[in-house]
């Protein structure tokens, strides 16, 4: 039986990532189970669970710390999608990933922007480069 915590965190994720969260879980579930189900748990069950900041906020937020940290692309994607999902604007977005040039680096912030980049074209917000 599920529990409380595993259904709230299914139930956020979601709301939030929808298919590409799922994609995530489902891969980690052929390799490591427990992984996937402490994903759903921990971080959207309890954390984006809580009730003090918005969906939005914490996508910001989340979004901002996954560009600093410079090594974490697919997750990247994946939150900038859910970012989208839950009311960012692409300009907010980049406008996010622009200020981590201040505090993680032109690096960072370039590998981030072709991040969002890539998803807004993926999701028709952006004309493909050529």
């Amino acid at each position: 039986m599920e529990s409380n915590r595993y259904q709230r965190g299914l139930d956020k994720l979601n709301e939030i990532d929808g298919e590409a969260g799922h994609k995530v879980i489902n891969s980690l579930a052929t390799i490591c189970p427990e992984l996937a189900k402490f994903t759903i748990e921990f971080p959207f069950g309890d954390i984006y669970s809580r009730p003090d900041l918005d969906l939005k906020s914490r996508e910001i937020a989340t979004v901002s710390a996954l560009t600093a940290m410079g090594n974490c692309a697919p997750q990247l994607a994946v939150h900038i999608h859910g970012a989208l999902n839950v009311g960012c604007s692409p300009k907010e977005i980049t406008e996010v990933i622009l200020q981590m040039a201040v505090y993680a680096g032109f690096p960072a912030a370039i590998n981030g922007m072709l991040v969002a980049k890539q998803v807004f074209e993926e999701r028709g917000i952006l004309e493909p480069s050529q």
